[in-house]
């Protein structure tokens, strides 16, 4: 015999549960529980049957997964946020009773806990947390650049900016970023480490206006679930690239605005010849990195080394008489080394050989080997870009965002250089006749820009922008200050793909994949409209004088007596015999004149039965077409034609808006044309 099922033991009700439910059984507070769910990645769920999962009831309520709920009560967060309730509340007592010593005893012993196991259980493997570093970098580097304020403490945006600065560090030492993107929210950025794509958003440097109804503790809990996950990021990033983490922090040069300059990078090499323990906890807790002491090094293979290891690599060394070096060096010489060390790394810039060169212009690159080793070289080139060059930024540019990218793209640090205003460190004057490019965000001034030693040209920021997204260096004189700078076409759009689904796609665009003929097409229509507007004022100078004509005719017609072959419809098919009598009776009445003047009125008419003939008919045939539509949409399921009706409302959608963007470069084109008149 079957077993009973007893209602609501089974089923929805049994694995769903209601928010206050779940508040219940953990015996937390709201904010405690939305906190706990955010760090553990747990959501609300959307049963099948609202009905049956909250017991017969439809009452609107949130429901959670009852295994999700049962996951959190073993939590060790959860025990943590119950002992700070009893520091609070233990707290408030002694302070109300005046009890100070007891007060700082209990302040001093303050309950804390680590996300780290968290971080473990949500990101098994290093690919997945780079595929979710994506939210974490926009919501730090907001943070950076928020205000301090009472809601936003300062030690949070110090700690914020400096964990943003390392990651563009690793950025530019890697020379990881492909593409950046101005845009009104901001500045889009996209780098590739390991593989993984990640793009994050930077905000401009205005004065933020924070709304009043941000909740600031949802947004704290995020911060720092995210703190703790880029600090296992990077460290895992500056290990696999023998590199110390977290990099030296001068805290000197950050109050004078130094920026990347605070921060310097130290091999692992020069860390172990130091004697320095390099093993840092790639965990934070509440914002903060906390370093571990080691009494070895491990490198990114995951072998530790010991101080015997040291001295063999040292004597080994030596002997080879690569470095002439003395296992009793005092730290600055093995300082000067490690440095020199890293300074060649950073000149080197890998470049196509001549044979591959050759191959290249010989169009006989077939085999998988000589296409990887040309791409390597095209990437190599797109690294070096600005090598060559020295560039100097203005102080009303944003220093810290050009800097970055010309760093990531071959700049040298000892090339770079910025007015005082910005920042401490800068490696040049703005009188240096070294420099080849002046970025200034500024009008010309009355009497011209001020001259220089040496050759350099002023270009405006987008112009490092534009150059960093073509991979080579376009011509500045379209970036020249004062001018209208040319489009600031997307990176992350494929005009290739938007041109093949019938998108619209930007005449500059057009011209880069080779669409000339489009772009023409585009200007043959402004010309089109041009002459359409010379055709109707000279058609409406010919109509005037064809009406004073008709008038005159008119006039004569009714002096001499109407006669019923010139009456009758002359395009008539039921008579055949109609025009020949038309014409015995106009050569009687009129004699040449007006025989000729019937059949001149007799071909006008025929066009004009042509063209109604025409006009009638192209709605008859557009009605078959829908017809056959209808009949086609009939015969399928309801799947289909939904998906059906999907499609052409997508269509039709992506139709209109590259209409509507027609429209509008169409007026700007003739705008632009009139201000030039």
């Amino acid at each position: 015999m079957a077993k009973m099922k007893q209602k609501g033991k089974s089923g929805a009700a049994k694995n769903y549960v209601t928010r206050n439910q779940a508040i219940k059984k953990l015996q937390v507070t709201l904010a405690d529980f939305r906190r706990l769910c955010i760090l553990k990645g747990i959501f609300p769920r959307q049963p099948k049957s609202v009905r049956k999962a909250n017991k017969g009831s439809t009452a609107p309520t949130t429901f959670f997964f009852a295994k999700d709920i049962a996951y959190l009560q073993h939590e060790p967060v959860l025990q943590s946020l119950r002992e700070h309730k009893t520091f609070a509340k233990k707290l408030s007592r002694a302070i109300g009773r005046r009890e100070w010593a007891a007060a700082k005893n209990l302040d001093e012993s303050k309950p804390t806990y680590r996300l780290d196991h968290i971080i473990k259980e949500r990101y098994p493997t290093f690919r997945d947390s780079l595929k979710d570093i994506d939210d974490a970098l926009s919501l730090l580097t907001l943070f950076a650049n928020l205000p301090a304020t009472d809601k936003v403490s300062a030690d949070v945006i110090a700690t914020c900016s400096r964990l943003c600065a390392e990651w563009q560090l690793y950025v530019m030492k890697t020379k990881a970023l492909k593409k950046v993107f101005l845009s009104i929210k901001g500045i889009y950025f996209q780098a590739e480490v390991n593989g993984e794509t990640i793009t994050w958003l930077v905000p401009y440097l205005f004065t933020q206006h924070i709304p009043s109804d941000i909740d600031f503790r949802i947004m704290y809990t995020f911060l720092e679930l995210y703190q703790t996950l880029l600090g296992f990021v990077l460290f895992k990033l500056y290990t696999d690239e023998n590199l110390v983490y977290p990099p030296k922090f001068d805290a000197a040069k950050d109050e004078q605005a130094a920026g990347f300059g605070a921060l310097s990078l130290d091999p692992t090499s020069a860390a172990v010849l130091r004697g320095e323990n390099t093993v840092a906890n790639s965990s934070r807790s509440n914002g903060e990195a906390v370093a571990s002491s080691s009494s070895a090094v491990v490198t990114a293979s995951g072998k530790k080394v010991s101080a015997k290891d040291v001295k063999k690599q040292i004597k080994a060394i030596s002997k080879s008489g690569n470095i002439a070096t003395d296992a009793e060096e005092d730290d600055e010489t093995v300082d000067a080394l490690a440095q020199a060390a890293e300074e060649e790394q950073d000149k080197f810039v890998e470049q196509p050989s001549k044979a591959t060169e050759e191959q290249e212009l010989a169009g006989t690159l077939t085999t998988f080997d000589e296409i990887q080793a040309a791409s390597a070289a095209s990437e190599g080139a797109a690294h070096g870009l600005f090598t060559p060059y020295v560039f100097y930024i203005s102080r009303e540019c944003p220093r810290a965002v050009i800097e970055f990218v010309l760093r990531s793209f071959g700049a040298l640090p000892g090339r770079i250089g910025w007015d005082m205003v910005a920042g401490a460190g800068s490696a040049l004057d703005e009188d240096d006749a070294r420099i080849t490019h002046h970025i200034i965000d500024r009008p010309v001034p009355a009497g011209g820009m001020k001259r220089y030693a040496g050759k350099r040209v002023f270009v405006q920021p987008q112009y490092i922008v534009d150059c960093a997204n073509a991979r080579k260096l376009l011509p500045a004189g379209a970036y020249g200050p004062g001018q209208t700078l040319p489009p600031h076409l997307s990176p992350f759009v494929d005009d290739a793909e938007v041109a093949r689904r019938g998108g619209y796609v930007p005449e500059e665009a057009r011209e880069q994949l080779g669409l000339e003929a489009d772009a023409a097409a585009v200007a043959s229509d402004d010309d089109d409209d041009e002459d359409s507007e010379e055709e109707l004022e000279a058609d409406q100078d010919v109509d005037e004088d064809d009406d004073e004509e008709e008038t005159e005719e008119a006039a004569t017609a009714t002096s001499r007596p109407a006669l019923a072959a010139l009456l009758a419809d002359p395009t008539d098919a039921a008579d055949a015999g109609l025009l020949d009598a038309a014409e015995l009776e106009a050569e009687a009445a009129g004699g040449e004149d007006a025989l000729e003047d019937m059949r001149r009125k007799h071909t006008a008419a025929l066009k004009q039965t042509k063209k109604t003939s025409k006009a009638s008919s192209a709605p008859k045939r557009k009605t078959e077409e829908q017809e056959a539509k209808e009949m086609s949409k009939m015969m399928m399921s309801n799947r289909q034609r939904k998906l059906y009706e999907k499609l052409n409302y997508s269509s039709g959608k992506r139709a209109e808006e590259t209409a509507k963007l027609q429209q509008k470069k169409k007026a700007l084109n003739k705008k632009a044309v009139k201000g030039r008149r």
